[in-house]
């Protein structure tokens, strides 16, 4: 198990003691400005857990679902694109792509 275990970054820019080398984000793209796409994010994450981490400045958001922790990070990608990158890690480090697929599917439907 020490084999495994190492650091890894977090869209937020931090680090955390984690799998390294599992896919534990999702990206998606959207025809829209920043600030609907970051208030539609803080409303699933708040609906599906607990929101207690906010940044206005990068627009990332950090929340717990369950056990999980959630970052999201919204980003221009274009002057009408933004990219959403939402990560997900357990409480022991591992990754949950499901529940990353999860809240990036709810945000578009929040979208709506």
């Amino acid at each position: 198990m020490a084999l495994l275990a190492g650091c890894v970054s977090t869209i937020d820019g931090r680090h955390q003691a984690a799998v390294p080398f599992v896919k534990d984000t999702i990206t998606s793209r959207y025809e829209r400005p920043v600030e609907p796409i970051f208030a539609a994010a803080k409303k699933v994450l708040a609906d599906m857990g607990t929101l207690y981490g906010e940044n206005t400045i990068t627009k990332t958001l950090e929340a717990k679902i369950d056990t999980r922790t959630v970052w999201v990070r919204i980003e221009e990608a274009d002057p009408n694109v933004s990219k959403v990158t939402v990560q997900v890690r357990t409480s022991g480090g591992g990754s949950d792509i499901d529940l990353a697929s999860e809240v990036d599917k709810r945000i578009a439907l929040q979208l709506r």
